[in-house]
């Protein structure tokens, strides 16, 4: 991933739309108006979409890479522009390249961290000047995984995903396996087989090998190519889980050559890739 000075970004720059992993999430309860209530650990990977921004003078937000099947007013991208246009009374627009990387329905963030991106590149570019404390509410309201790719930082985070802990985290790589399933959020979470009475821990308690995915056996259940994914993985790094509420399957190693060496074994027909763990979102301090 481009590493460069954040002064350097401007509307010339490519702006970065990370990956992150869940390195445990576990479902400790729900609240009346049915959102559930989490815990889990975000690290950030050096796998990401790029975005690239052009000004417009007519107010007007365009995204000119528009995904296929989704309408361009649905968007992330476009709506998370918007949000930041109402918010500020912003009369300046945008057009939005968006190149994608990550898979959707992989459990990566890919479009909540393409939407948090939007967030703090135009609150850059357009200069509207809110923080990033009000940038995290801004982006709870598109998702509620958008707040912790504007958070920046690898954390432990409990409610609705709105609520932080930083955590240090040790250098390591991933290796990941993308199953060929588009696992949609909403029906893993409306699951009657979804535990959602796991104990919770404090953030303080937390470290690296604690804690297990909640979601994972209700995905592997309803979507066959993760339950395979998941189990071959498990041959190589019994510690290997689902991120998200699937489908993509992670594996962590202190070192490299380990995970090279895992991936030189994947089957014919399954698909993964390596990544290394970031220390913080490259825009944290932006």
């Amino acid at each position: 991933m481009e590493r460069r000075p954040v002064n350097g970004f401007n509307w010339h720059s490519s702006w970065p739309a990370p990956a992150k992993l869940n390195l445990f999430l576990h479902v400790v309860g729900r609240r009346p108006d049915g959102y559930h209530l989490l815990q889990t650990v975000f690290r950030f990977i050096d796998r990401a979409d790029t975005l690239r921004f052009a000004p417009r003078n007519d107010g007007e937000i365009v995204l000119a890479t528009p995904i296929p099947g989704v309408p361009p007013d649905s968007d992330l991208t476009v709506r998370a522009a918007r949000l930041l246009q109402q918010a500020t009374g912003c009369q300046q627009g945008a057009c939005i390249h968006l190149e994608k990387n990550l898979p959707m329905g992989g459990g990566l963030g890919g479009g909540s961290s393409d939407a948090a991106t939007v967030l703090l590149a135009l609150n850059h570019l357009w200069q509207t000047g809110l923080s990033r404390p009000a940038l995290e509410k801004l982006g709870l309201t598109l998702g509620a995984d958008v707040p912790v790719f504007v958070h920046g930082r690898n954390t432990f985070a409990e409610g609705v995903g709105d609520r932080f802990t930083d955590v240090e985290l040790p250098a390591a790589s991933y290796l990941v396996l993308q199953p060929p399933a588009h696992v949609p959020t909403a029906a893993i979470f409306g699951s009657p087989l979804l535990p959602r009475d796991t104990p919770p821990i404090r953030a303080a308690e937390w470290r690296p090998g604690i804690g297990h995915n909640d979601l994972e056996a209700v995905a592997c259940a309803g979507f066959p190519p993760v339950a395979e994914h998941l189990a071959w993985l498990r041959q190589f790094a019994p510690s290997a889980m689902m991120t998200g509420s699937g489908a993509c399957i992670f594996a962590e190693f202190a070192r490299r050559s380990e995970a090279e060496a895992v991936l030189a074994k994947l089957p014919a027909g399954m698909n993964g890739w390596l990544a290394d763990g970031l220390d913080a979102h490259p825009l944290a301090n932006l």
